[in-house]
């Protein structure tokens, strides 16, 4: 099965979409560039600065985003993210970022971070709780690239990659405990790429993609693979469904430290119908 391209190379590094209908549909960031995008009906896609680096967001309940941003996470109450708020800092160290994060069965945002270095073992994964913005709590140390957050359709598992270590692993999750219990999940080979961003699907299959790899791997609940979609990029960074019934699979890539014109789709969103759909989007409750 081979994606297909969607838009423009429009991102440097194209990460985190997210399908939300009151947003009109897709968004994802442009990372480094500090820009949330979004993708129109008639393929077009505009950009919102939000700060020095969009590591991901979420949408919330009553309207709006929670936001990633480098060092600290910010709270829209507009879809358009006009009036997109900071909160403090969550560490002072200029040498880690976030990067990755979605939100669990109630309501919870978490954020992974990773060192612009990739030093091992400088990130943490960290959670923000509604009515505690600012008291975000680290639930993960020791990470090294955090990535990948998703739940399965019962909301008692959670999916995460820490890409470094070259693997998916899966937690028990409940409302009291968060995430526990931590294990392998699946383990990848060295060609197949590196786990980046991930998501679950209706029947409980988790797509992760591959950076490096030029594709997503689908895995059932067994562990698995039993599906792949090949992508004309070869860094993939992560995906979603998305679409009105949830059966669209969306694709981001980069381009980011690729020679000039090496790979022309790099940057580029893709797409494909795999004949599974998507659950819906965790909405932040704060």
């Amino acid at each position: 099965m081979r994606a297909e391209q969607i838009t423009a190379a429009e991102a440097d590094h194209g990460e985190g979409p997210v399908w939300w209908a009151p947003w009109g549909g897709l968004r994802f960031v442009d990372m480094l560039a500090g820009d949330v995008l979004t993708l129109h009906d008639d393929g077009s896609v505009s950009r919102t600065h939000v700060g020095t680096v969009a590591a991901a967001l979420r949408p919330r309940i009553g309207g709006g985003a929670v936001i990633a941003l480098e060092r600290s996470f910010a709270l829209a109450s507009r879809d358009d993210l006009s009036d997109a708020t900071e909160l403090a800092e969550v560490w002072t160290d200029p040498a880690v970022r976030f990067n990755d994060g979605g939100c669990d069965p109630d309501g919870r945002f978490y954020c992974g971070s990773m060192a612009y270095d990739a030093a091992p073992g400088a990130a943490s994964l960290y959670r923000l709780t509604p009515g505690a913005e600012n008291a975000p709590r680290a639930v993960l140390d020791g990470v090294t690239v955090s990535n990948g957050l998703g739940f399965d359709p019962g909301g008692t598992h959670a999916y995460y990659n820490d890409t470094a270590t070259g693997r998916t692993d899966v937690f028990d999750y409940d409302s009291e405990a968060g995430l526990h219990t931590r294990r392998p999940f699946v383990t990848f080979a060295e060609q197949s790429g590196m786990p980046d961003g991930l998501c679950v699907d209706a029947e409980g299959g988790v797509w992760v993609a591959l950076w490096g790899g030029s594709a997503v791997h689908r895995y059932g609940p067994d562990g698995f693979l039993d599906m792949v979609v090949e992508v004309a990029a070869s860094q993939v960074s992560a995906c979603t469904f998305g679409g009105r019934e949830l059966d669209t699979l969306y694709v981001t890539t980069s381009r980011t430290g690729l020679r000039t014109g090496a790979e022309p789709a790099a940057g580029a969103v893709f797409a494909v119908r795999p004949g599974i759909t998507g659950l819906p989007t965790l909405p932040y409750a704060g």
